[in-house]
């Protein structure tokens, strides 16, 4: 395969303080022998960097970005397994598998994992958002081969798909159980279809009617409006409670009322709860007696990446149909925009930096 020569230079979108970001150009990130360079397709945009960059909540000047696929254009000396040419989706953060957390399965928790180890140039953020992406040797390990019937955007979403089984794999499902997910936008839809696959009963709830109705179609039950939580209970079967209910937005109204729906014994996650300082009331009763679980599921998890990938791969689930946008780079803050405030006929953005459009 032929690759066109690398530059000096490439545009990347810098972000440069709070809800302030620019397209610049920067120096193409240079490798050491142990490290990949990456001519970067497309970039999926997370709420994660949302929040970062709406709230500033750490110092600039970065480069975000972390769902991420692309052709490796430039490899160390010393890599092993990777050639130039192969096409590829990143996973910028890896635990050690050794540290007392990683030892508990509490990955994110684990200091290695904390450090991101892809990079567009600045402190290492992802990167992206940027022509090239330097990825360093502890997180080679999560470097995943895009087979060749496969596309890059389907690459770009294997980050958020293994941080989806995460969550599923914490509430500790069985087939047949009733599940209601709040909130069908594509981290909702991804939990809908993945669910689904396992042989659980998924309730689907969300404000937009178009929304449920493509909750359908990816495997939902049944639906119902967002704000009419009496609803569930009339599609349960009867004598049934809900086993779980999923939290995919940082709705504290909707956590309340998770914990009401739920059977005693049942389980809350909370998916999208990410602002330090948030706080809410809940009755405290319903998790001691009842045993009621309220838990939390941030990031993904290293040891789901074969299972995550052979499920895009395979297109059991399809991810293709979650995105609805693709952008160049140049036009990051209209992503960004969109991705905020999502439209009734968005789901997932995508940023292509490679050209100004999406690379063949």
């Amino acid at each position: 395969m032929t690759i066109d020569p690398i530059p000096k230079t490439m545009r990347a979108a810098v972000y440069r303080g709070t809800d302030d970001v620019r397209v610049e150009t920067l120096p193409v990130p240079r490798i050491g022998p142990h490290e990949l360079l990456v001519r970067v397709a497309v970039c999926g945009v997370c709420p994660t960097d949302l929040k970062k960059i709406k709230l500033g909540t750490v110092p600039p000047p970065r480069v975000f970005g972390h769902e991420t696929a692309g052709t490796i254009v430039r490899a160390g000396a010393m890599v092993r397994g990777f050639r130039v040419g192969e096409r590829v989706g990143l996973h910028h953060h890896v635990p050690c598998l050794d540290c007392h957390a990683c030892r508990h399965r509490s990955f994110a928790q684990c200091p290695q994992y904390k450090r991101t180890g892809i990079t567009a140039g600045f402190e290492p953020a992802g990167g992206g958002y940027a022509g090239y992406v330097r990825v360093m040797r502890f997180v080679l390990p999560g470097v995943v081969k895009i087979p060749g019937r496969n596309t890059f955007e389907e690459g770009a979403m294997l980050e958020p798909v293994n941080t989806v089984l995460k969550g599923i794999n914490r509430l500790s499902l069985l087939r047949g159980d009733y599940v209601l997910v709040v909130g069908q936008g594509p981290v909702g839809l991804l939990f809908t279809g993945l669910l689904k696959l396992r042989g659980i009963n998924v309730i689907a709830a969300d404000l937009l009617p178009s929304r449920l109705v493509l909750a359908k179609t990816f495997g939902a039950k049944h639906v119902v409006p967002n704000g009419e939580p009496e609803k569930t209970n009339t599609v349960l079967p009867k004598g049934r409670l809900l086993d779980a209910v999923i939290v995919t937005a940082p709705s504290d109204t909707a956590v309340r009322e998770a914990h009401r729906l739920v059977r005693a014994g049942g389980k809350v996650l909370l998916f999208a709860h990410t602002t330090r300082g948030a706080a809410t009331d809940i009755d405290l009763s319903r998790i001691c007696v009842d045993e009621r679980d309220l838990i939390g599921s941030y990031s993904s998890d290293f040891t789901l990446q074969k299972e995550g990938a052979a499920t895009v791969f395979s297109r059991r689930l399809d991810v293709r149909r979650l995105i609805t946008d693709c952008v160049p780079l140049e036009q990051i803050n209209t992503a960004l925009a969109l991705a905020a405030v999502p439209q009734p006929g968005s789901l997932k953005i995508l940023v292509a930096p490679s050209f100004g459009g999406v690379e063949k």
